[in-house]
């Protein structure tokens, strides 16, 4: 049924499509993050600022760590992950909405880190997402594998426990906004293949 998704290495090229589906992975999380840069007059959008950081040569979760998925003839999906190394020690939230996620990010260096999985909302379902986390199961090169979803994200939760990941911590979301849904941030981990 999969055999129509095809896979590829992300290149420079990509970091628009990239900026997009990081942003929708987040459930615009991403881009309420880059928003602050928009104000401080460093880009005109937050998407743009997306595509700068998805542009960077070094960052990890840029374009280097990135796999797109293609089907149907068009970008359906992405997945964006690295070795979380002891570098992640020594960096503090600038924001408190991150807080929750880097403290769970600590517990699990020298994992595999799945900083983002998304595929655009019509092209789901059809298994792009699951080719994409065995990919990244895969590049894990024998390494525990780990990322973190919201706990209210039901599809998210019921595609990574049915591939082996259970949840290893949660943390309590900073909220985002006065009237933001409550929720928490949910550590999932998959043990070394």
């Amino acid at each position: 049924m999969t055999a129509f998704i095809a896979l590829r290495q992300a290149s420079r090229r990509d970091a628009s499509e990239l900026a997009i589906l990081a942003d929708i992975a987040s459930h615009g999380f991403a881009s309420w993050l880059w928003f602050a840069d928009v104000a401080n007059g460093v880009t005109d959008t937050p998407l743009e600022l997306g595509r700068l950081k998805m542009n960077d040569e070094e960052a990890a979760g840029g374009w280097r760590d990135a796999v797109i998925a293609e089907a149907y003839g068009e970008v359906a999906g992405v997945a964006i992950g690295h070795v979380l190394d002891e570098a992640i020690e020594g960096v503090e939230a600038t924001i408190a909405a991150t807080e929750p996620m880097l403290a769970l990010q600590k517990t699990v260096v020298g994992s595999w880190f799945i900083g983002s999985l998304g595929v655009y909302r019509h092209l789901r379902g059809i298994g792009i997402g699951r080719r994409l986390l065995e990919d990244q199961i895969d590049r894990a090169d024998r390494r525990p594998v780990c990322l973190i979803t919201a706990s209210d994200n039901e599809a998210a939760l019921s595609l990574y426990g049915r591939n082996g990941f259970s949840e290893a911590a949660r943390a309590d979301a900073v909220p985002l906004f006065e009237n933001s849904k409550r929720h928490a941030w949910v550590l999932m981990t998959r043990s070394a293949a």
